[in-house]
C-alpha cells in the first residue's frame, strides 16, 4: 500500500527546514521525501496542512494487560503494592483477560502515537493474539520467577511458555512481533536460574528483559544477599552478554553504570511510574553522559495509570532539572531520541525510529495548531514541554495508518469498548 503525506512538516534534524514536504511510504518503508508533488494516484493521500511528522514512539517497558488494574492498588509503596494487591490479583488471570485487556491498552497507545511495545507478563500468548489482530509492533516475553536454588529452569512450565511464544511469534508478519526472554527481577529469581538462562539467550540469539534496581530496597538487599548489586549480579550470571533491556535503573551506582554502558545495556527510563510508587529518581544525566542507550518506558497503567510517551518524555525533560537544580542538564532536543530510535534499538529494530528514506514507516502526526502548541518557535521545545496525546492526529505503523482523527483502522472501538466492560466486570465480582 502506498501512502503520502502532503504539506508536512518534518523536524530540523531531517534538513529540510520549515519547507512543506512529500513524504512518500510503500511496502512498510519511507520511499521518498520531497519537495516535488509525486504521481498521487493510486495511493492514499494524507493532507498534514504543515503539522508536524515525526517517528512513532516505542514503549521500551510496559504490561499491557494490567489495563484491568488501572486504579485498583493506590498510593503505596512497590513492595506492599505487589504483595497485597497486584500478586492475588495476578493469580485471578486468563488467556480471555490478558487477551482483551491488551487489546484496550494498544487502543490506547496507538492513540498515543505508540508504534511498539515490549511487553513482560504472562500469558503472552494472548498478547500476541492481540498484537498480530491490530497491526501494532511488540516484543514480547514471559516473565520468569525461580525461588528453589536447585531449579532446572530450562524444564520449568514458564521457559517452556517461553519456547512455545518463540516458535509461534518469532518474528511473525515480517518481524513486526519479536520474542525475548525475561528474568523478573534479582529478587525473583536464584543465581542457576539466571546462569542458565543467559545462557540459552546467548546460544539462541535471544533478547532479554529484566527489571534492575527499581528500589533502594530491592538495590541494597541484593547487596546484603549477595555482595554486590543487582546490575553486578546479573554481570556475573552472563544475562548482560545477550541484547538486554533493564527497566528502571532508579538505584544504580557509578560502578553499575559503567557495566551497563560496557555491556551495551539498553536503560528503560520510567519516569511516571517511578515518581507514583515513591521509588525514586534514575541518574538519566550519568547514563546518557556514560554512553548507555536510554530509552522510555509507561511500565503498566497500574503504577502509571496511562501508556502516554508524551507524558514520560515531558516528565523526563522536567523531571532532572528539579532534581539537579539545573536547567541545562536535559535539553530538548535530546528527548525525542529516547522516545523513538533509541527505543527501536532497544528492541532490535535497527531500521525503525527516524524519517528517512529505507527506514520503517512507523510515523506520528503532531497537531502543531492546537492552543497549547501555537506558537511553536521550536518543535523540540513543543514536543517535551507542551504537545500532549490529544495531539496525535494520526498513527501509522510499518506503512499502515492504524488511527487517524480519532478513529481506528484495525480496531472495532465499540465492540471492544463492549468487551472491555464485560471483562472488567466478571474480573472483579
Amino acid at each position: 500500500m502506498k501512502t503520502i503525506f502532503k504539506n508536512a512538516t518534518l523536524l530540523p534534524e531531517y534538513g529540510h527546514g520549515n519547507r512543506s514536504l512529500y513524504v512518500v511510504t510503500e511496502d512498510r518503508k519511507i520511499t521518498e521525501i520531497t519537495e516535488k508533488c509525486p504521481n498521487l494516484s493510486e495511493a492514499e493521500v494524507v493532507e498534514c496542512n504543515g503539522n508536524l511528522l515525526i517517528p512513532a514512539f516505542y514503549n521500551t517497558h510496559c504490561h499491557a494487560a494490567m489495563t484491568l488494574f488501572r486504579g485498583y492498588g493506590e498510593d503505596l509503596p512497590l513492595q506492599r503494592w505487589l504483595e497485597e494487591r497486584i500478586f492475588p490479583a495476578e493469580e485471578k488471570l486468563t488467556h480471555r483477560a490478558v487477551y482483551v485487556a491488551t487489546k484496550w491498552a494498544i487502543a490506547e497507545m496507538l492513540k498515543s502515537g505508540i508504534a511498539s511495545f515490549s511487553d513482560m507478563y504472562m500469558f503472552e500468548n494472548a498478547v500476541g493474539e492481540a498484537v498480530l489482530e491490530t497491526g501494532i509492533k511488540a516484543n514480547l516475553s514471559r516473565s520468569i520467577v525461580s525461588f528453589d536454588p536447585d531449579i532446572d529452569i530450562l524444564k520449568d512450565s514458564r521457559f517452556s511458555e517461553s519456547c512455545e511464544l518463540i516458535r509461534s511469534y518469532q518474528n511473525a508478519d515480517d518481524g513486526r512481533i519479536r520474542v525475548d526472554l525475561s528474568l523478573h527481577a534479582e529478587y525473583t529469581n536464584v543465581p542457576r536460574a539466571c546462569r542458565d538462562l543467559a545462557q540459552y539467550a546467548c546460544e539462541n540469539r535471544l533478547g532479554m528483559q529484566i527489571h534492575l534496581s527499581e528500589t533502594e530496597k530491592e538495590h541494597q538487599e541484593c547487596k546484603a544477599r549477595h555482595g554486590k548489586t543487582p546490575t553486578q549480579f546479573f554481570a556475573d550470571l552472563g544475562v548482560l552478554d545477550t541484547p538486554t533491556t533493564a527497566a528502571h535503573c532508579v538505584w544504580v551506582e557509578d560502578g553499575d553504570i559503567a557495566i551497563l554502558a560496557q555491556k551495551g545495556v539498553s536503560v528503560a527510563h520510567n519516569p511516571v511510574s517511578n515518581l507514583k510508587l515513591g521509588s525514586g529518581v534514575m541518574p538519566l544525566r550519568k547514563l546518557l553522559d556514560a554512553g548507555v542507550n536510554v530509552t522510555l518506558g509507561t511500565d503498566g497503567v497500574a503504577s502509571n495509570n496511562r501508556l502516554d510517551m508524551l507524558r514520560e518524555m515531558q516528565t523526563a525533560a522536567i523531571l532532572h532539572k528539579g532534581v539537579m537544580r539545573d536547567p541545562a542538564v536535559t535539553v530538548a532536543r535530546e528527548m525525542l531520541p529516547l522516545a523513538t530510535h533509541n527505543g527501536a534499538l532497544a528492541q532490535g529494530r535497527g531500521d525503525c525510529g527516524k524519517v528517512q528514506i529505507g527506514y520503517r514507516a512507523d510515523l506520528v502526526l503532531i497537531d502543531r495548531n492546537s492552543v497549547h502548541n501555537m506558537p511553536s518557535y521550536d518543535d523540540y521545545a513543543m514536543l517535551a514541554y507542551s504537545a500532549d496525546r490529544s495531539d496525535v492526529l494520526l498513527t501509522m505503523v510499518d506503512g499502515r495508518i492504524l488511527y487517524r482523527d480519532g478513529a481506528y483502522t484495525s480496531i472495532d472501538e465499540e465492540r471492544l469498548r463492549f468487551e472491555a466492560r464485560e471483562v472488567f466486570a466478571h474480573y472483579f465480582d
